[in-house]
C-alpha cells in the first residue's frame, strides 16, 4: 500500500531546479522543497541583490533564510530508491532559472513560448492561443521569449517606445515625440531598424572581405616560410662543403657563417610564427564579430536591436593588428655565392670578403620592405585615420571635429588635470601610436610659428625641452618666418613658403619619415633616415591666436 502511495506522489519528490529526484531535501519558509545544493546555488547567485526568492512561488525573503532539512522527504526518497521506484520526470515545460516564464500562469509557471511586443508580456503555449485565434491580437508582434521587454517601455510616460529620434539617437514613445523631442527628426523604430540593417550588412561585407584577405596572407606566409627553411638548409650544406676545402686559417670563419645563418633562420622563423599567430587571432576575432553581427541582424526586437547596435556597429572598424605585406624573398643563395668567391681569394677572406658574407645573411627577411611609394595614389594606400588625445592638449588648445582639429585660443579650456598634458608649450599628441607604414595629411591655416611633428610617447610634458624638435624624442616641420625641419635642436632650412596641406609618410621599420607639400603635385620637403625605437605619435604645436591645424581626409 505504501508502495502504491509513493507511485501516486512520485512527481512530488523531484526538485524543480534540477528536475531530478531530490538529494538531501530541504524545505524553505514558503513550504517548497529542493535539493540542498540546488537551492544553495540558486541563492548564492542572488547574494549580491540581498533579496532571496523561491524559484517556484517567487516569494522573497530578507535576510537569507536557512533551509531546514526535511527528514520525512529524505526517508521517502530513500524508500523509493530501495524499492527500485524512480520519480517520473517532471514536465520539462516548467520555467527554471534563466528561462522566460509565462506571465499569465499562476503557481508554478510554464516556460514562455513567445513574447508580445504590444502586450509586453510573455506567454506559454496555452495562454498564447488567443493571439492566434482572436482577431483582436492579429496586429500584435510576437517574438522569441525575451526578458528585456521592459526596455520597450518609456520610463517617463510608461508607453511603448515605437519611434526613434534620429536627432538624439534614442528610442522614444509617441508622447515623447510631441513633448521633449518635438521638431526632431523622428521615424518609426521599424524604419530606423531597416536603415541600420543595411549598415550592418555593409559592415559584415567588410569583415568578410578582410577575413578572406587575412586567410590568403596566412597561406602565402606559410609557403614563404617553407621556402626560407629550404633555402637556409641548402645554404648551410653548400657552405660546409666549400669551407671543408679551405685551409685551417678559415675554419673558424666557417663555423661563424654556419652559426649566423642558423641564427638568422631561427630569427625569421620566430618572426613568422608570431605573425602567423596574430593572423590566426585576427581571423578568430573577425569570425566572432561576424557571428555577433549576424545574431543581431536576425533579432526581431527592434528596441533590443537599436540598444545593441551602436556598440556592435563599431566592430567593423580596423583592428590594431599591423598590415602584413608578403613579397618575394631573398633566400640564402647569396651566402653560397659569397662563400664560393671567398674560397678563391683565400688570404683576403678575413679582411675583404667577410663583410659580404655577413651582410648576405642578415639581409634575409621573410617580409622584405616594399619600394617607397612614388605617386600620391600609392601614398594614399597607407592612409591612417588619426585623432588627437585631449589628455595631452595644452589648455590653450581647443579640440573639435571629433578631436581631429586643434585651434589656439585666448582663453584656457576646462581640461581636467592629467600627467600627459603639455604644460609649457601649446602642443597636443594623437591617441594612436604608429608603427609600420602610415600616411596622413594635415591642413593648417592662419598659422605663425606652428609645427607638424611626430614624437615618442615619453617626450617631456613640463620641461622647456618638451618643444617638438628640440629633443631626441621628436621630429618637427616648422612653418615660421623661415621654414625648417628640427630634430634634437638641429635645424635644417627648407625652401618655402609651404602649402596649406602637408603630407607625412612614415615607414617605421625602415626608419623613414618624409614631409610633402601637397598642391596639384607632391613636393618632397624633407626626408629623414634613422632608426625608430618606439611607436611614433603625430602632434601639433600652435602659437598664433585662432590658428588651426587639422588632420584632413585625403582627397
Amino acid at each position: 500500500m505504501a508502495q502504491q502511495g509513493i507511485q501516486l506522489d512520485e512527481a512530488k519528490f523531484c526538485c524543480s531546479i534540477c528536475l531530478d529526484l531530490l538529494k538531501d531535501p530541504v524545505t524553505i519558509p514558503c513550504g517548497h522543497s529542493y535539493c540542498m545544493s540546488c537551492i544553495k546555488g540558486c541563492w548564492d547567485e542572488e547574494d549580491q541583490k540581498k533579496i532571496h526568492s523561491c524559484p517556484q512561488c517567487r516569494q522573497t525573503f530578507i535576510p537569507r533564510p536557512v533551509p531546514v532539512k526535511s527528514t520525512m522527504l529524505a526517508e521517502l526518497v530513500e524508500e523509493m530508491k530501495k524499492t527500485g521506484l524512480t520519480a517520473a520526470p517532471p514536465d520539462r515545460c516548467y520555467a527554471g532559472p534563466g528561462d522566460v516564464a509565462c506571465d499569465v500562469c499562476t503557481g508554478r509557471k510554464l516556460k514562455a513560448l513567445k513574447s508580445c511586443l504590444v502586450c509586453l508580456a510573455s506567454y506559454c503555449e496555452q495562454h498564447l492561443q488567443p493571439h492566434y485565434e482572436s482577431s483582436t491580437f492579429k496586429k500584435h508582434k510576437l517574438v522569441n521569449p525575451s526578458q528585456k521587454l521592459q526596455e520597450n517601455i518609456c520610463s517617463r510616460h510608461d508607453e511603448v517606445m515605437k519611434m526613434f529620434c534620429r536627432t538624439d539617437q534614442q528610442c522614444i514613445c509617441y508622447l515623447c515625440s510631441v513633448d521633449e523631442h518635438k521638431g526632431h527628426d523622428i521615424v518609426s523604430a521599424a524604419a530606423e531598424r531597416t536603415e541600420r540593417q543595411k549598415e550592418l550588412g555593409v559592415s559584415r561585407q567588410k569583415i568578410q572581405q578582410r577575413l578572406q584577405d587575412r586567410e590568403k596572407d596566412l597561406k602565402v606566409l606559410q609557403q614563404e616560410v617553407k621556402a626560407t627553411n629550404r633555402s637556409a638548409d641548402k645554404a648551410v650544406e653548400n657552405s660546409e662543403k666549400i669551407f671543408t676545402e679551405l685551409v685551417r686559417l678559415i675554419e673558424r670563419r666557417s663555423s661563424e657563417v654556419k652559426e649566423q645563418i642558423r641564427s638568422q633562420q631561427k630569427a625569421e622563423a620566430s618572426r613568422a610564427e608570431e605573425l602567423q599567430e596574430k593572423l590566426k587571432q585576427e581571423i578568430a576575432e573577425l569570425r566572432r564579430k561576424d557571428a555577433e553581427l549576424e545574431r543581431l541582424s536576425h533579432t526581431e526586437d527592434h528596441t533590443h536591436f537599436l540598444h545593441s547596435y551602436p556598440s556592435l556597429s563599431r566592430l567593423s572598424e580596423s583592428t590594431d593588428f599591423p598590415s602584413i605585406d608578403i613579397r618575394p624573398l631573398r633566400y640564402f643563395e647569396d651566402v653560397t655565392a659569397a662563400v664560393s668567391e671567398a674560397r678563391d681569394k683565400l688570404q683576403d677572406i678575413l679582411t675583404e670578403e667577410w663583410p659580404k658574407i655577413s651582410l648576405a645573411v642578415t639581409e634575409v627577411d621573410v617580409l622584405l620592405p616594399q619600394p617607397e611609394p612614388k605617386t600620391r595614389a600609392e601614398f594614399l594606400q597607407y592612409s591612417r585615420k588619426i585623432t588627437l588625445d585631449p589628455n595631452t592638449a595644452h589648455t590653450r588648445l581647443l579640440l573639435s571635429e571629433g578631436n581631429r582639429k586643434a585651434t589656439c585660443t585666448e582663453g584656457e579650456q576646462s581640461y581636467s588635470s592629467h600627467p600627459d598634458r603639455f604644460m609649457y608649450r601649446f602642443q597636443v599628441l594623437s591617441r594612436e601610436g604608429l608603427t609600420g607604414r602610415c600616411y596622413w595629411e594635415v591642413e593648417w591655416s592662419g598659422v605663425w610659428g606652428a609645427s607638424i611633428a611626430v614624437a615618442y610617447k615619453d617626450i617631456s610634458r613640463t620641461a622647456h625641452e618638451c618643444q617638438f624638435g628640440y629633443n631626441d624624442k621628436s621630429w618637427a616641420l616648422n612653418d615660421t618666418s623661415n621654414c625648417q625641419f628640427i630634430h634634437n635642436s638641429i635645424k635644417t632650412p627648407i625652401p618655402g613658403p609651404l602649402s596649406s596641406r602637408i603630407g607625412v609618410y612614415l615607414d617605421h621599420k625602415a626608419g623613414i619619415l618624409s614631409f610633402y607639400s601637397i598642391s596639384e603635385t607632391m613636393t618632397l620637403l624633407h626626408r629623414v633616415q634613422t632608426r625608430f625605437t618606439q611607436p611614433l605619435y603625430p602632434g601639433f604645436r600652435l602659437t598664433g591666436i585662432a590658428a588651426t591645424v587639422e588632420f584632413c581626409k585625403p582627397q
